[in-house]
């Protein structure tokens, strides 16, 4: 048996600690579901790291993530998984459309609506979509575009 790389080892804990606290925690910042909420939660995890709220202090912030870990943090920020209903909602603001995917093993292709639309009532999104007559059914996912450009 090998033994894992000390530093694979630490880089792993801490990205596991880092989805797992933004998980626990995205509730917190509102409104729900758009940018003031994700850049609450960037402010908050600038401080708690020691810097200041000033502007430029949050820019270097935000800069020292780097794209890919920012991307990672807004895609686990923005979604929700339901393992009784077999799907994943993906709700970027920035995004056009809000996503469902299936996550049922067999037969994603046709996602039923009205499960869609209890995933979107559980995590408050009924409200800020269109009305079902505009969903996309596409295979394994339904686009729903956003009811307002505020987001």
């Amino acid at each position: 048996m090998s033994h894992p790389d000390p530093d694979q080892l630490q880089g792993t804990l801490v990205d596991f600690a880092l989805m797992e606290l933004i998980r626990q925690h995205r509730e917190s910042f509102q409104p729900l579901w758009t940018v003031d909420s994700w850049a609450k939660l960037l402010i908050w995890l600038a401080l708690n790291c020691g810097l200041s709220g000033e502007r430029d202090s949050l820019e270097r912030f935000a800069k020292a993530l780097g794209d890919p870990l920012r991307s990672r943090l807004r895609r686990v920020f923005f979604e929700r998984e339901f393992g009784d209903l077999e799907l994943q909602v993906l709700a970027d603001p920035a995004e056009q459309q809000v996503l469902v995917l299936s996550q049922a093993p067999q037969d994603a292709s046709v996602l039923s609506s009205d499960q869609v639309a209890k995933a979107l009532e559980r995590v408050g999104l009924s409200g800020r979509v269109v009305e079902r007559t505009r969903w996309q059914q596409l295979e394994g996912v339904i686009a729903i575009p956003w009811s307002s450009t505020e987001a």
